[in-house]
């Protein structure tokens, strides 16, 4: 079995292939440039480092959202292309729940952080100590919520991402619970686990095809939030 994994939904842009358990191949890049000129050719650089044809894939597993508006169209729109284009069914990722699952054999909880402005996260809570669990779904709330749902769980914590600088000193400063960050390789989100993960729900069935496909936002874009405040303050001033 072989699963290409897409990761785009913030300024991250990774893609990897996993074959039969093993990570063969993962390009991932960490710059302010945009998705849509790094994707294809990042996807098609792995593919001709394994000497192996795009059509030998088994699904395309693609994180789904929450996360960057833009990133996430993009990484859907290549999904889908790939998806039309070659005939594969599509794995629908939740990417807080892949960031969590990069995590792994730890008795710790496992809190991903994804700066989602406006004095919120996306966020949820996880377990991953001998099986992957869920313990409070992926959502967009306030650092004051999460670290709220924390303390009531009253145990040890691992934070990831990249809301987890902003909220740092919140953290610190509120957190009762014992708490670490995660380093380097495993803080942001990675293709490899995208791909991982979607290899798993492959197994059970949990797949879509490409027309069927669609990100989740879990919270509308800043565009249509600016539009809905101006339509209640034109209603207000008529």
């Amino acid at each position: 079995m072989r699963i290409l994994g897409i990761e785009s939904s913030s300024l991250v842009a990774s893609v990897a292939i996993v074959t039969d358990d093993i990570l063969t191949a993962e390009y991932t890049v960490n710059l302010k440039k945009t998705h849509s000129q790094t994707l294809l050719p990042m996807i098609n650089e792995i593919f001709k480092m394994l000497e192996i044809e795009l059509d030998t894939i088994d699904a395309i597993a693609v994180s789904a959202g929450p996360g960057s508006f833009t990133g996430l169209r993009i990484g859907s729109a290549t999904a889908k292309g790939l998806g039309f284009a070659l005939n594969k069914p599509l794995i629908n990722v939740p990417t807080v729940d892949a960031m969590a699952y990069g995590i792994f054999k730890t008795k710790s909880l496992i809190c991903p952080l994804m700066d989602a402005r406006r004095n919120q996260v996306y966020t949820g809570i996880y377990e991953n100590s001998s099986e992957f669990k869920i313990i409070e779904p992926q959502c967009a709330i306030s650092i004051e919520e999460i670290i709220s749902k924390l303390n009531k769980l009253n145990s040890d914590v691992i934070f990831l991402g990249d809301g987890t600088p902003v909220a740092r000193e919140f953290i610190e400063a509120t957190l009762k619970v014992p708490y670490t960050y995660a380093p380097a390789y495993c803080n942001r989100q990675r293709a490899a686990a995208v791909a991982t993960l979607g290899a798993e729900y492959f197994k059970n069935g949990k797949v879509e095809t490409a027309a069927e496909h669609a990100p989740n936002y879990l919270r509308v874009s800043q565009a249509e939030r600016e539009r809905a405040e101006k339509e209640i303050g034109n209603q207000d001033r008529t």
